[in-house]
């Protein structure tokens, strides 16, 4: 079959096909997680994100190649769920960006909207890691670049891409050593190869389910993708380099600009990276967004004005504000007004939009000061547009966002270019780093100032949780057979025990050291009241100057979740 001229329609084909193709395998991608926990959701974050974006197309009447493919990704945008459907909606905000302008497509436009998704995807995270879905894209539009320069048949380039997507795919174990150490590769990839498998069946019109399924047999090892989860936090107010925090939002506009010099977002960027640190730079063709600390916001609103109008400026000199802290004793925080998911509330300084699963946690964050519970966690990831329409049940100037979940970080980040008002992400990565993060939390203070208190505070707890496994399997060395209760501290599986009592038991010893003061254990649906109180009563002779804690959690997967500070 040949096409040389792809059309709107062949577009919405494309599509519709890799949406069906993804959801069609969407359970086998779910089952592939390297850690055995009964919590797979790579498949389901994926296919809801791109069905998200099949949507919004669907609604987009249009025969331009380039609108369809911009809607497609506002949709995935707003849908985008996990790490994996954040990197996915990536690809695709790259992939529409490359071919926005063209009505119709030829093969070397059709490559490069796949070359365009690379060059974005590895943009968007901030210290990318091979072997994962990042790979994957990375050598499939290779593999059509490669394709394009021997013909201009679209069906026999994306014959290529895919080809280079299973090689690619079946290459990770290679590249990222935990795939290699359990014999498995990248889930990430598998869907994004189940999308690309899609398109192709869309331009072939023959099914390759059959021929997936039995190149990829040995999918029940296959895992999710893998990101480098080190973060950046910023230094303590004693050590402040820039002093000023400095927003401004510019115009784009020739007529206000200071030299004729054409915009371009990573030559800016580059730009102020040499001015401060903090640097957050969001544009569009219309608006330029900044967000950046430091030691002359003359400056960065004169380079600001060289592409259009200042329309908004503010800064505030953070040293000033250390001493003012300094100056005041920190009053315990008045109670505030208890919200579900869909109140409204007065307008307020700041709101707090955190996520949660259980009943029991949901009351401890609100009673805690959060405004909005999002439900959701480790099973079921919220997506941008439920932050989205989170945020737009709050009234507040400014809002912080506590993800609770390294699943859900990515998401949560990408707030910020849908709305208007400073949006801070803390990257919590559990229940009781969040808790943590609240109890120094002051709706009065400054966006920045509970960024820093919140962060060093976050970084003071250990979790612990407790959960069962779902399959056999070997991790770092440690031999885990279906059944198995898993004790895992700071997301690492650190023991194995058949009975569930001394799996609590152990893992909270060791947790537990010198400098320990207080163990909070949040009773999960499967939890026992009884089997924690044995716990604390053994681990209290052991260690008679801890005080124990215990809240009626009711979370899923995790029959225990742990903190110790």
């Amino acid at each position: 079959m040949e096409i040389k001229q792809f059309s709107a329609k062949d577009f919405r084909k494309m599509i519709q096909s890799g949406a069906n193709n993804l959801t069609r395998n969407k359970d086998l991608v779910d089952s592939l997680n390297v850690f055995p926990v009964p919590d797979g959701d790579t498949g389901t974050n994926m296919n809801m994100t791109f069905t998200s974006g099949n949507e919004k197309l669907t609604q987009t009447v249009s025969d331009h190649v380039g609108e369809l493919a911009q809607s497609l990704a506002k949709g995935l945008l707003m849908g985008a769920r996990g790490n994996s459907g954040v990197i996915l909606s990536q690809i695709f905000r790259g992939f529409s960006k490359a071919i926005e302008h063209l009505e119709t497509l030829d093969a070397e436009g059709f490559v490069s909207a796949f070359s365009g998704g690379v060059e974005s995807a590895y943009k968007a995270v901030m210290k990318p890691v091979e072997g994962t879905i990042l790979t994957v894209a990375r050598e499939s539009a290779m593999a059509g670049e490669h394709a394009v320069q021997s013909t201009d048949n679209i069906v026999e380039i994306m014959e290529a891409i895919v080809e280079g997507a299973r090689r690619s795919l079946d290459n990770t174990p290679n590249l990222l050593p935990v795939l290699k150490q359990v014999g498995v590769v990248d889930s990430g990839g598998k869907g994004l190869l189940c999308i690309y498998e899609g398109f192709l069946e869309s331009l072939t019109g023959e099914s390759l389910q059959e021929e997936s399924e039995e190149a990829h047999e040995v999918a029940p090892q296959l895992t999710h993708a893998i990101f480098n989860n080190e973060e950046e936090h910023p230094l303590s107010m004693d050590d402040i380099t820039y002093g000023f925090c400095t927003e401004i939002m510019v115009r784009i506009d020739p007529d206000f600009a200071t030299t004729d010099q054409t915009f371009d977002t990573e030559q800016f960027r580059e730009t102020l990276n040499t001015r401060g640190d903090s640097l957050l730079v969001v544009a569009d063709d219309e608006i330029i967004k900044v967000h950046i600390h430091t030691e002359n916001p003359g400056e960065i609103m004169q380079l600001g004005q060289q592409f259009g109008e200042l329309i908004k400026i503010k800064v505030d000199n953070m040293r000033e504000q250390v001493r003012e802290i300094d100056r005041q004793h920190q009053a315990s925080r008045p109670d505030q007004p208890t919200v579900d998911d869909q109140a409204m509330i007065l307008s307020k300084p700041t709101a707090v939009i955190t996520v949660a699963a259980g009943e029991g946690m949901h009351q401890l964050f609100e009673s805690i000061g959060a405004d909005i519970v999002l439900s959701g966690g480790q099973t079921m990831n919220p997506s941008t547009e439920d932050f989205v329409k989170a945020i737009e049940t709050v009234k507040a100037d400014k809002y912080i966002i506590l993800p609770n979940n390294k699943n859900i970080i990515m998401a949560a980040e990408q707030v910020s270019e849908l709305i208007d008002q400073p949006v801070v992400v803390i990257p919590t990565r559990s229940i009781p780093q969040a808790v943590s993060a609240m109890l120094v939390y002051n709706e009065e203070a400054t966006l920045e100032d509970n960024q820093e208190m919140m962060l060093e505070m976050m970084e003071q707890v250990k979790t612990g949780q407790i959960t069962y496994s779902i399959r056999d399997t070997q991790i770092n060395d440690i031999d885990i057979h279906k059944d198995d209760y898993m004790g895992l501290i700071d997301d690492q599986i650190e023991l194995v025990d058949q009975d569930l009592t001394e799996a609590l038991y152990h893992t909270l010893d060791q947790m537990i050291d010198t400098f320990s003061s207080i163990v909070t254990i949040y009773i999960g649906e499967e939890g026992d009241e009884n089997e924690v109180n044995d716990v604390i009563e053994r681990l209290s002779q052991q260690y008679s100057d801890i005080e124990f804690e215990v809240v009626e959690g009711n979370q899923p997967v995790y029959n225990y979740i742990m903190s110790v500070e």
